[in-house]
C-alpha cells in the first residue's frame, strides 16, 4: 500500500507570490517517490521588493490571495510549507571541521558524521546573521578525500568539508512574520538558488561542474556545483524588472506598457518577418510602432549583458569559472527574456541551456516553466527531506494480524498491557 502525504512550497518573489501544491507518495516496497500537483497559484506580489518584505501587511495579504487560490484549485486546506528565501543578504562560505571517531573499534557512525558537520558549522558569524544552510561537500577518513558517505568506513580521523549559506536574521524574521500570520507553519526556508537547482539540474550536470543562474523580477540567484556538491551561492540584486525598467525609461511609457512589450519581444510565438513592431495589438497607446532591433539591441541586451558580466565576475572572484565545464543553466521568468541565452553565451563564454523544472506530474500546465523552478524546487526539496523510512513506520503500525486479538497472543499482549504503569 502507497502511503503519501501533502508537501507544499510558497515563493516569495519580486515580481509574484508562487505557491503549489503536492502529494507526494513513496511506495513502501520500492522506496519510489512519486509528485503529483494538485494546486498552482500565483498572484501580484506586493510589499517585497529586490526578494525582501519591505511592507508586512501588503505582503500577508498577497500570500494569503496566492495560497487561497492554489488550496481552491487542491481541495485542500494548507497547514504547513517550504518557504524560498531570496535577496541580496544572503551569503555563503565554505568550512571545514574534524572529529576524532568515538567507536573504540575505529567504525564511523551517525553520530560521528553529525558531530563533524556541527564542528564545521561552528563559524563565527555576526549576531546579524542566522545559518539556513548547512551543505556537507565532501568527507575525508584518515587523509582520504572524496567520500560522500562515511558511515561503515573505518578510521580515526573524519573531516569533512561544508557550505554554509547564511542570511540576514531581520529578514528571516519578516518572512516568518508574515508566513504565520497567514496561518502556515514553515517546515524550512530554502535558498531558492538551492530550490531552483533541485528542479532544473541533473545530477550529471552537478557532478560535472556548473552554474545555476534563477534571474527573477529584482534579484538573480546563482548557485555553482562542482564534483556534485554546491560549492558557491549568492545573490545580485538585479533581474528583469530592470529590464522593464530600462524600456519604460528609453520609450518614455508606463511600468505597465513597458511590461506587455517585454513579454510580447519574449514571446515563443513566430513574429512578422518586419522589424517594425506594431502597438497598437498590444493595447498600447503611447507608442504606436519601434523597431524591434532598437528594443533588442538598443535597450534589453545591455541590460542582460550587465546581469551575466556581474555573474561572470562572481565566479572569477571564486576561482569556478574554469571549474564548470557542463556550463550555465539559466531559469527563472527573467530568463525567458528575449535573447537571454545568446547574452550569457556571450558574457560567460559557457555553453548555456534554458533550465525548465522536471520531476512532477499532475497539474503540470502552468508550472513546467522556468518561472515556477523554484517552487517546484520546494516540493522536491521536501520530498527528499522525508525520512526514507517514514513512510515505512506509519504503514507498519496500521498492520493488524488476522483474528490475532481473540487468540492466544492477543491474550498474551493483553497481559503485558495489564502489568505496565
Amino acid at each position: 500500500m502507497t502511503k503519501s502525504r501533502i508537501i507544499a512550497g510558497i515563493e516569495l518573489g519580486s515580481n509574484k507570490i508562487a505557491t503549489l501544491i503536492s502529494q507526494v507518495a513513496v511506495d513502501p516496497i520500492t522506496m519510489e517517490t512519486s509528485i503529483n500537483i494538485m494546486g498552482a497559484a500565483s498572484s501580484e506580489s506586493r510589499g517585497i521588493k529586490k526578494g525582501q518584505i519591505v511592507d508586512i501587511e501588503d505582503a500577508v495579504e498577497a500570500i494569503i490571495s496566492s495560497v487561497e487560490a492554489a488550496e481552491r484549485m487542491a481541495g485542500y486546506n494548507l497547514e504547513s510549507a517550504y518557504i524560498a528565501l531570496g535577496g541580496a543578504h544572503i551569503h555563503s562560505q565554505n568550512s571545514h571541521g574534524v572529529v576524532a571517531i568515538s567507536e573504540p573499534n575505529g567504525e564511523i557512525n551517525q553520530n560521528d558524521v553529525d558531530r563533524a558537520i556541527e564542528a564545521a558549522s561552528a563559524v563565527s558569524m555576526p549576531t546579524s546573521r542566522e545559518i539556513v544552510h548547512v551543505l556537507p561537500r565532501e568527507y575525508v577518513v584518515d587523509g582520504e578525500a572524496g567520500v560522500h558517505d562515511p558511515v561503515g568506513m573505518n578510521g580515526v580521523r573524519l573531516e569533512v568539508d561544508t557550505h554554509i549559506v547564511s542570511a540576514g536574521a531581520s529578514a528571516i524574521k519578516n518572512v516568518r512574520k508574515a508566513v504565520n500570520e497567514v496561518g502556515i507553519q514553515i517546515e524550512d526556508l530554502v535558498f531558492s538558488g538551492i530550490a531552483s537547482a533541485e528542479a532544473v539540474l541533473s545530477p550529471t550536470e552537478k557532478e560535472l561542474g556548473c552554474v545555476l543562474i534563477d534571474i527573477g523580477g529584482g534579484t538573480t540567484s546563482i548557485a555553482a556545483y562542482i564534483d556534485g556538491s554546491l560549492s558557491y551561492s549568492g545573490v545580485i540584486p538585479v533581474g528583469a524588472k530592470n529590464v522593464t525598467n530600462d524600456l519604460a525609461i528609453g520609450l518614455r511609457v508606463s511600468l505597465e506598457t513597458a511590461e506587455k512589450i517585454k513579454l510580447a519581444l519574449s514571446s515563443k510565438k513566430k513574429v512578422e518577418e518586419s522589424d517594425e513592431m506594431d502597438l497598437v495589438s498590444l493595447g498600447v497607446t503611447e507608442v504606436t510602432k519601434i523597431s524591434r532591433k532598437t528594443l533588442l539591441e538598443g535597450i534589453i541586451r545591455p541590460r542582460m549583458n550587465e546581469i551575466f558580466t556581474m555573474v561572470r565576475m562572481e565566479l572569477d572572484r571564486e576561482g569556478l569559472a574554469n571549474r564548470i565545464p557542463s556550463g550555465a543553466i539559466i531559469t527563472g521568468g527573467g530568463s525567458e527574456t528575449a535573447g537571454a541565452v545568446e547574452s550569457a553565451k556571450r558574457m560567460l563564454s559557457l555553453p548555456v541551456r534554458a533550465g525548465i523544472p522536471t520531476g512532477v506530474t499532475g497539474l503540470i500546465d502552468d508550472v513546467i516553466n522556468p518561472s515556477f523552478s523554484t517552487c517546484v524546487g520546494l516540493i522536491l526539496y521536501g520530498a527528499r527531506d522525508i525520512p526514507q523510512n517514514e513512510n515505512l513506520t506509519r504503514f507498519t503500525k496500521k498492520i493488524k494480524l488476522p483474528g490475532a486479538a481473540s487468540g492466544m497472543f492477543g491474550k498474551i499482549i493483553s497481559s503485558i498491557k495489564d502489568l505496565l504503569p
